[in-house]
């Protein structure tokens, strides 16, 4: 085994070659595809969609056992688990679920953090609504420093308008007098 072949796949010593000739070849390509045409007449007289795939055709007719392959082939384990039987009773075996299984309806369970904020935003609303109809302590506050600024811009605007009266008839006295002057 020392030769330029050795470590190589193939040469068992005492087997004998098997050649197959160029006839044999051709022979077998004719016949695939014959099979191939068949098929695809057979698809086109049957109408089913799946024509030129004979993989779907055999899955489809086969529907009933391809459900229960499907589970088998699903459960396929790697390395030695595929061996060995386990029974475990906390193992839950994972499920794929179709999406017309998914139930988005439903309620759905909330993380802490996600009902605390929520419970902060209703309690948020809450306060201003109430802010807003003036029941609340910093509403009322509010409230009472607004009219007592009122209060101070009336008077202020009192006593402005006083003033300006004030001046007017001071300025109407003194036009008097100079009228008064100057006729005599």
């Amino acid at each position: 085994t020392s030769g330029p072949c050795a470590g190589r796949k193939g040469g068992h010593k005492g087997r004998a070659r098997q050649y197959t000739s160029p006839e044999e070849i051709d022979a077998q390509l004719q016949a695939e595809k014959q099979k191939a045409r068949e098929e695809e007449e057979q698809g086109e007289e049957g109408g089913d969609g799946a024509a030129g795939d004979p993989k779907k055709e055999k899955k489809s007719l086969d529907s009933d056992e391809s459900e229960d392959e499907e589970d088998d082939y699903q459960q396929k384990r790697k390395g030695v688990e595929g061996l060995i039987d386990i029974e475990n009773p906390n193992r839950v075996a994972q499920t794929t679920k179709k999406v017309t299984q998914l139930d988005l309806d439903g309620p759905k369970e909330l993380s802490r953090r996600e009902r605390e904020e929520i419970e902060k935003q209703k309690a948020k609303e809450r306060y201003m609504k109430m802010h807003l109809a003036g029941k609340t302590e910093q509403a009322k506050a509010d409230l009472a420093r607004l009219a007592i600024i009122r209060k101070q811009r009336e008077e202020a605007a009192r006593k402005k308008e006083e003033e300006r009266k004030a001046k007017d008839d001071a300025t109407l006295s003194g036009k008097r007098m100079q009228s008064l002057s100057l006729n005599k």
